[in-house]
């Protein structure tokens, strides 16, 4: 990513770097007064960084991860002020203050702009054309993304920006039901929770939907504002309540199959940094994707063992709705094709898929065979 690159249209000297200059200033004056020698201490630089995950979620946690591992590598010259969700501003509204400076850093996912820009869901919930969230990070990272998502944000969301992706997720579950759902028509005219573009899929698969923050889902389900949801994984989905309000838990989809993190800073405040912190701020994220990766099939496996064990009945989404998903997808292309930049960064995923899926599928044993062989009759479909 062109982490150095300027804005195209002026903006206002950075609050951040005001407050450095000044400081540098002063310092010079009073070691010429005092002759004295360099001081021993430094106060470190704090950086305000709010999530879009409640305290509770296990993604503040994962947030966690990346303050210990900048604080730890910066040597403490950096100090990361981690707030959740709703300390400064909504879940939904970080990527604003992040703009504007109110905030120096946030921790989101960039389907949440897709009130801003439909393209934001493309980068991490948009058609899968066969490549996990892996295989979809690696493209932003190795096969031209990273340049797309500064075009999105920083030209044509004109947003004072720059990002970084950690995390690729694990495929996220169908979501919570009342009933059983096995067939197309199970789901139609359900009031379903999800978000981005997989809200304009369920809707052309007959739901109906409403996009809200995850501390949101469970108070709507109980207020019968919403029959079903989705929001992302076991250990997230129990840290709210969802198996209090629904105990049919549908694992397997393809409408929101490779998302990861996204790590967003004020282009200011990341610029006028010095080049070994922006370094430490940008390869953080691969720390602690790493992190991140092990604590999640952890905590994740757990935790649906758990949900299991509470009287949840987990489930793998049918294969009608899977093929219908596809197939709504293939619709869903269509529209979004008729925009020029999405068309170009769907040409560029499907090129990358083709080629890098075929290679790991090729190359993928049939691990479920083995798994069935060492645990007979334990996985269930």
């Amino acid at each position: 990513m062109e982490a150095t690159k300027k804005p195209t249209t002026g903006s206002a000297p950075a609050r951040r770097s005001f407050l450095k200059k000044g400081a540098a200033a002063g310092a010079v004056g009073a070691a010429g007064i005092f002759a004295a020698p360099a001081v021993i201490g430094q106060a470190p630089l704090v950086m305000k960084m709010q999530t879009s995950w409640g305290a509770s979620n296990i993604w503040q946690d994962f947030a966690q991860d990346y303050a210990n591992r900048v604080e730890a590598m910066s040597g403490g010259r950096l100090k990361v002020d981690l707030l959740p969700a709703g300390a400064v501003v909504g879940a939904f509204q970080v990527i604003d203050a992040c703009n504007d400076g109110i905030l120096d850093a946030a921790h989101s996912v960039p389907v949440y702009w897709y009130g801003k820009s439909k393209a934001a869901s493309l980068f991490g919930t948009g058609p899968v054309f066969g490549g996990s969230a892996t295989t979809m990070m690696s493209w932003f990272y190795e096969g031209g993304g990273a340049e797309f998502y500064r075009e999105l944000t920083q030209d044509v969301m004109d947003m004072n920006i720059v990002a970084f992706m950690g995390f690729p997720m694990f495929a996220q579950p169908f979501g919570w039901f009342k009933n059983e759902v096995n067939t197309l028509d199970d789901i139609k005219g359900l009031k379903y929770r999800t978000v981005g573009l997989a809200a304009d899929l369920m809707q052309n698969m007959g739901m109906s939907v409403a996009q809200l923050p995850g501390g949101e889902i469970v108070p709507a389900m109980e207020r019968g504002v919403i029959d079903a949801f989705e929001f992302n994984n076991p250990s997230s989905d129990s840290d709210f309540g969802a198996q209090d309000v629904a105990k049919n838990y549908y694992l397997s989809s393809y409408h929101q199959a490779s998302e990861s993190f996204e790590f967003m800073f004020n282009r200011d405040f990341f610029e006028d940094l010095e080049p070994d912190l922006q370094a430490i701020l940008q390869y953080g994220v691969e720390a602690a994707s790493t992190a991140n990766t092990a604590s999640a099939m952890n905590r994740y496996s757990a935790d649906l063992q758990k949900l299991q064990e509470s009287g949840v009945t987990v489930h793998r989404t049918s294969q009608p709705i899977l093929d219908a998903q596809i197939q709504a997808w293939d619709g869903l292309i269509e529209e979004l094709e008729k925009d020029e930049f999405m068309k170009k960064v769907l040409d560029s995923q499907r090129a990358w898929v083709e080629r890098v899926t075929y290679y790991e599928l090729m190359n993928a044993p049939d691990y479920e065979l083995a798994y069935n062989h060492y645990f007979p009759g334990k996985l269930k479909l």
